[in-house]
C-alpha cells in the first residue's frame, strides 16, 4: 500500500468511527414526544398526546405500573403513517397528570383509573376507540371494555384478562407466586410506603429488570420515563392501587356499584386480542385461564424473542401490529 492508499485508508476510518460515535450519541438520547396537552377530565386535568388525523379512527394507549407514555413511543407513528389518531394519557398520579382537588383521596383502585378513561373519552368528545394496554393499563383497558363495551371498537391487552375483585384477592397462592407479588406486601406496611415515596426511581428500575429479565434498556431510557414517576401523587396512588387489591383500603363510594360489576368478573364481548411475551418476569395469568372470559372476536399471540413485561416497548412492532389487525378481526 503506498502513502495515498494509507492516507484514503485512514480518512476512511476515521470517517466510519466518526459515524459510529455521532450514532451512539444519538442512542444516548432516545425519542420522545414533542407535545403534552392538557385537558381536565373527571377529576384529573390529564396530560395526554394526541397525534396523527383529528378525524381519524381513535386508538387509546394505556400504560403500566411503574412506566409511562413512553412504553408507546415507537408504537405511536406506526399507527399514525397507518390514519390512527392516537391518544396517550398519563394516568393518574404520573407525568404531568393532576388532581383538579387538592383534598381529593389519591385513589388508585381499578374502578377509578378505568372511570378515568371513559372521563378523558368524554372530555374529547370521544364516543368509541380501540383500547391497547398493558399491566394497569391493561386492567383499564378491560374493565372499560366490560362495562362500557359501547365505547369500544376492540381491545389489545397484553396479559389477557386481569379484572380481580377484593374477594378474590383474600384467596392465597402458591409460595412462588404470592413471592413474585412481594411489592405488594411491602406497600401493605408504613415502612413500604415511606420506602417507595423515597426511592420510587431506584425501586422502579428494579421492577423493570425482574418484569423483563432479557431487556437490555440503557439509563437513558429509563430515566426518559422515571421523570413521569416523580409526580406528586404517584407514590400515594401506587400504595393505595396494591392495598385495595389486599382489602386494606376500602372502594370510594362512587366507584362501589362499579366495583360490585367486576366482582362478578364480567365477561368481554368486543373484537379482542390478548398478547404475552414469552420473557414476562411480572406475574401473570396463563392464556388458556382467561382465554373464555372473551365472547367475541377472540385471538391471543405469543411473542418470542426475549420479550418481558412492558411488551410495547420491547416489541413495538408486534404491538402496533395487534392494534391494527383488532380492528379486522
Amino acid at each position: 500500500m503506498n502513502t495515498t492508499q494509507r492516507n484514503v485508508a485512514a480518512a476512511t476510518a476515521f470517517a466510519i468511527a466518526a459515524l459510529f460515535g455521532a450514532s451512539q450519541v444519538q442512542a444516548a438520547t432516545p425519542a420522545t414526544f414533542n407535545t403534552i396537552r392538557q385537558i381536565n377530565a373527571g377529576d384529573l386535568n390529564v396530560g395526554y398526546v394526541d397525534e396523527g388525523p383529528a378525524n381519524g379512527p381513535v386508538v387509546i394507549l394505556l400504560h403500566g405500573w411503574p412506566y409511562d407514555i413512553n412504553s408507546f413511543v415507537d408504537v405511536v407513528p406506526k399507527l399514525t403513517r397507518q390514519g390512527y389518531r392516537v391518544i396517550v394519557p398519563h394516568l393518574r398520579g404520573y407525568g404531568t397528570t393532576r388532581f383538579l382537588d387538592a383534598q381529593a383521596p389519591r385513589n388508585g383502585e381499578p374502578a377509578a383509573l378505568a372511570a378515568d378513561v371513559i372521563a378523558l373519552m368524554d372530555a374529547l368528545m370521544i364516543d368509541q376507540a380501540t383500547l391497547a394496554g398493558y399491566d394497569w393499563g391493561a386492567r383499564m383497558a378491560d374493565i372499560v371494555a366490560a362495562l362500557w363495551p359501547q365505547r369500544v371498537k376492540g381491545l389489545v391487552s397484553v396479559s389477557g384478562y386481569l379484572i380481580g375483585s377484593q374477594e378474590a384477592g383474600k384467596q392465597p397462592l402458591a409460595p412462588e407466586a404470592e413471592l413474585q407479588w412481594w411489592y405488594q406486601f411491602y406497600f401493605a406496611t408504613e415502612r413500604g410506603r415511606i420506602g417507595y415515596e423515597k426511592n420510587h426511581r431506584d425501586f422502579a428500575k428494579l421492577i423493570w429488570k425482574l418484569a423483563s429479565p432479557q431487556w437490555s434498556f440503557d439509563d437513558a431510557t429509563y430515566a426518559r420515563s422515571a421523570v413521569s414517576l416523580d409526580n406528586p401523587d404517584h407514590a400515594a396512588v401506587t400504595v393505595s392501587n396494591y392495598r385495595w387489591r389486599l382489602g386494606l383500603e376500602k372502594s370510594e363510594a362512587k366507584y362501589e356499584a362499579l366495583e360490585a360489576a367486576l366482582a362478578k368478573f364480567p365477561s368481554i364481548s368486543v373484537p379482542t386480542i390478548t398478547m404475552e411475551g414469552d420473557a414476562n418476569g411480572a406475574p401473570h395469568p396463563e392464556p388458556a385461564a382467561y382465554a373464555k372470559r372473551f365472547t367475541g372476536k377472540y385471538k391471543h399471540q405469543l411473542i418470542v424473542g426475549g420479550v418481558g413485561h412492558n411488551l410495547p416497548q420491547e416489541a413495538p412492532e408486534a404491538f402496533a401490529q395487534a392494534v391494527i389487525d383488532v380492528g379486522q378481526l
